[in-house]
């Protein structure tokens, strides 16, 4: 062992003397021959020139020792390595376009596998990550998925469950902050002690949680996730033991959370389920039925998760018979349980699973071009070859040192593409925390280098060996054929040609698949959302609930509130609403179902009561947001807490519930019939939660008659967004202790919701562009090549009489059949990958004909472009030259 590995230093770092003495080795041997051809009765001359036949080569034998001896593959790597390099670097044309034509496929690879890597793949940020499970209650007969928990369910889970190290419950609760510079509206996580401890979270200042905190009458405290403790302070290294006030009590920050994930939605601070007023109330929590929470848990060691989810769902059932008012049958009540990974990125995985195939086809694209342009280059190489081979170069000689050429050009493309990859990452994360609250944890690490490195290498072997192994002639015979002409044989012609029709199939496929995204796009843009976006600014605003601690103090707030905002220059309407249409919040939580029943049409026992998306809006709400008015009449300042309790219902509620009879004037309870609300109105269908959703059945009921909405519009008759510092003082002048959040324009608001698919129809448009550019350079480059090629047969026929128009047209129709023979396989491809994308697409069929039509005419338009450019130099052919050359 310790001999070869000196042999082989020896070799790599006295390389002289080696070659010296192996110099001598080889002439005393050929002396030795020599001389025994001598005693044979040969002349010296000849018994030399038998000695030097019987070596084979005095080059080739020393080739050979070099490969056997230690360290001698090395050496002939680095040899490879220095001669591949001054190859490359001798043509500057061939390999500036052979690298950027990687670059751009290696890096469309590593961006996307950044974000499969980061999302996806690495493990979560928190102990024993796989090992964390959400648990959420479904009620799927009754149409509800996510049905959230109640205290004493969460309880009852803790209790009974018997492969659960740990339940912890989470819900969100929006607080106003005092003690800053102006009132913060603060997003609050209200979580058990132990969440954090379940999660394995290890703050990096002060102290999460302990069981102490969560005891009722202990002081409040505050633990800040990292973003809002950097943008709201700066990174205050001392926040911790700085007291704000909330709910009307002083709150102490005890620590700040790493940048982690988290989930459903990311919080500002956290804070124990003791101070939530709500949730620490003794009304809610001996109520069952009162559900806000999540929860999450933690297997017990080697327990698998269909263990976990036969456990809960024995206790569910359990439940069910136990409690059946709080869980009718006929709603078919279970738990269900699953990794909390999954749940993380459950929305994402798709659009990045096909982003990342079709970034696997931009480099399939890539690899066929460059293999062409190596193709064609090697054939101008025959007599460099044949050279090589002739002086002793063995065929494994000669394969090594092309594929050592293509692996240099492939690494030239990863670290270029590298680079791409990197300069577009800020765009790729935020397109992706359109999807999950991982985003933050995507970044161009040591496993992304080193998948850029596989790539590059896989890459560079791949469409290395394509033309290397395109001939089944012997390589060395064929290659001393070579005298400067460039003629390809009839198999190396066929590889070329497969090339072409491969990059137009998948070209046509990918340009498919972008095609139906942007027409998906178009669809969803031109849908109504049921309102009017334009010149309409909504602002969340947040008082001091410990202040307005009863209806009628909230109820008097809101009215001073919309008196002060209507009176402000340039404020036309204005009204206050529990949420609004594509309002991101609603979207998260809604939609807000609750049980009614129709007066005269009593519920069966058993049966589930009618749904409908419950809300509440003041008068000028619809004026302000034109909801179109229907029928009846909207809510006025007369509907107030003395009068007649009022509703107004949508169009979908009045078709689903009185179908062909007139609504107005009908009556619903949403307490059992202890008190009953008459409808007055209809208004039009709006997309309450998202452009490609159908609407709901809705019922508003009037502010004054709920007493809770936060979320101000306000129409104006010029730029919304320039009346903002007005609206914030004529807020403040109200109350000071108002907190105002959430500032932006519904016309925002609208294109905020069109983003994600957006954003994946220009990613998926661009990997396109880059495959439709890259194929039309092929085609390019193989006319260009075949036209050279087939001077001499152009010319003859021009000579005989051919116009140059006629030649041309044989040429161009010759170059246009791959281009139809590639288009039709790419409609099997694009077939399929229509269908792999249905759940994208959006009012469009994976097999739209627009679609199909107008992308075969673009790649058509571009293949005939691409083919009679180079074409066109057959006119400049001479037939006379052509003669005289035959």
């Amino acid at each position: 062992m310790f001999r070869k590995i000196s042999d082989a230093l020896r070799s790599l770092f006295s390389k002289d003397e080696v070659e010296r003495d192996m110099d001598a080795e080889l002439r005393f041997h050929l002396e030795m021959e020599i001389e025994k051809n001598v005693a044979r009765g040969m002349s010296h001359a000849a018994a030399r020139r038998e000695a030097l036949r019987s070596f084979g080569g005095v080059e080739k034998f020393k080739e050979e020792c070099r490969d056997v001896r230690s360290g001698g593959s090395i050496e002939s790597l680095m040899q490879d390595t220095r001669y591949g390099a001054r190859i490359l670097l001798r043509n500057p044309g061939f390999t500036v376009v052979a690298v950027l034509t990687l670059a751009l496929g290696i890096g469309a690879n590593t961006a996307i596998f950044s974000v499969i890597y980061g999302v996806l793949m690495r493990p979560l940020p928190y102990k024993d990550g796989t090992q964390l499970v959400i648990v959420q209650q479904q009620a799927p007969l009754a149409g509800v998925l996510k049905l959230p928990f109640s205290v004493k369910e969460v309880l009852d889970y803790r209790e009974q469950n018997q492969t659960l190290d740990a339940v912890v419950e989470h819900h969100t609760m929006s607080f106003t902050l005092l003690g800053g510079i102006e009132p913060q509206r603060v997003q609050t996580g209200v979580v058990s002690a132990n969440f954090f401890d379940v999660l394995g979270v290890i703050p990096i200042v002060g102290r999460t949680f302990v069981p102490g905190d969560e005891e009722h009458g202990s002081d409040a405290v505050l633990v800040l996730s990292h973003k809002y403790w950097q943008q709201s302070h700066g990174g205050d290294p001392g926040i911790v033991g700085r007291v704000f006030q909330m709910n009307n009590r002083p709150h102490t920050v005890i620590g700040v959370l790493p940048p982690i994930p988290q989930y459903p939605v990311e919080e500002d601070v956290y804070m124990p389920t003791s101070q939530c007023p709500t949730r620490s109330s003794e009304q809610f929590m001996a109520n069952r039925n009162a559900r806000m929470m999540s929860v999450f848990g933690r297997l017990k060691r080697d327990v698998p998760v269909a263990q976990a989810q036969a456990d809960l769902s024995t206790i569910a059932a359990n439940l069910q018979k136990q409690y059946a008012d709080s869980y009718p049958t006929n709603r078919g009540y279970g738990a269900v349980v699953s990794p909390l990974q999954e749940e993380l990125t459950r929305r994402a995985k798709p659009t990045f699973l096909i982003l990342l195939g079709t970034a696997g086809l931009v480099l399939l694209i890539a690899c066929a071009n460059v293999a062409n342009l190596t193709l064609a280059r090697l054939m101008r190489r025959e007599r460099e070859m044949a050279i090589r081979a002739a002086l002793g170069a063995g065929r494994g000689r000669l394969i090594r040192q092309l594929l050592t050429e293509s692996t240099l050009l492939s690494l030239g493309g990863g670290i270029l593409g590298l680079l791409f990859a990197a300069g577009g990452l800020h765009l790729l994360v935020n397109f992706a925390a359109r999807f999950t609250t991982r985003a933050g944890e995507i970044r161009i690490d040591g496993l992304v280098l080193l998948f850029t490195l596989l790539v590059s290498v896989v890459t560079g072997l791949v469409f290395g060996l394509v033309p290397v192994f395109s001939s089944d002639q012997n390589l060395t015979n064929a290659l001393k054929e070579g005298g400067g002409r460039t003629s390809a044989s009839a198999s190396r012609q066929r590889v070329r040609n497969l090339l072409i029709v491969a990059q137009v199939a998948v070209s046509f496929m990918l340009l498919i698949g972008a095609g139906l995204m942007v027409r998906s796009l178009i669809k969803l843009q031109s849908v109504s959302p049921g309102f009017d976006p334009e010149k309409v600014l909504a602002i969340r605003v947040s008082p001091n609930w410990s202040k307005y601690n009863t209806p009628d103090k909230t109820l008097a707030l809101f009215e001073r509130l919309l008196d002060k905002v209507r009176s402000q220059p340039g404020v036309q309407s204005a009204g206050l609403a529990s949420t609004y249409p594509l309002n991101q919040l609603g979207i998260t939580n809604g939609p807000f179902n609750r049980g009614f029943q129709i007066e005269g049409r009593p519920i069966p026992e058993g049966e589930l009561a009618p749904q409908a998306d419950f809300r509440s809006a003041s008068p000028g709400y619809f004026e302000t947001i034109r909801l179109a008015l229907v029928k009846g009449r909207t809510f006025e300042e007369a509907d107030n807490e003395k009068s007649l309790n009022v509703a107004v219902i949508n169009q979908s509620t009045a078709r689903h519930r009185w179908s062909d009879e007139d609504p107005i004037g009908r009556r619903v309870s949403f307490d059992r019939g202890q008190t009953w609300v008459t409808i007055i109105g209809v208004v039009s269908d709006v997309k309450q939660y998202g452009l490609d959703r159908d609407p709901t059945d809705e019922i508003y009921i009037p502010l004054a008659q709920n007493g809770f909405a936060n979320n101000l519009l306000v129409r104006t008759a010029a730029d919304p967004m320039s009346i903002t510092s007005l609206m914030r003082e004529a807020i403040y002048a109200v109350d000071p202790e108002t907190a105002i959040d959430r500032v932006q324009t519904l016309e925002q608001v609208r294109t905020d919701a069109v983003a994600s698919p957006r954003l994946t129809a220009m990613l998926l448009a661009l990997f396109a562009g880059l495959a439709l550019v890259i194929t039309a350079a092929g085609i390019a480059g193989v006319m260009a090549l075949s036209v050279s090629q087939r001077r001499r047969e152009l010319g003859i026929r021009l000579a005989l009489g051919a116009t140059p128009g006629r030649v041309l047209s044989m040429v161009m129709r010759q170059g246009m059949t791959f281009v139809l023979m590639g288009l039709s396989i790419g409609v099997a491809g694009a077939l399929l990958l229509g269908r792999l994308m249905s759940s994208l697409l959006f009012a469009v069929e994976p097999t739209d004909p627009i679609t199909f039509v107008a992308v075969s005419g673009v790649l058509m338009v571009v293949a005939a472009a691409a083919c009679f450019v180079p074409a066109r130099r057959v006119t400049s052919i001479d037939p006379m030259l052509a003669l005289r050359s035959e």
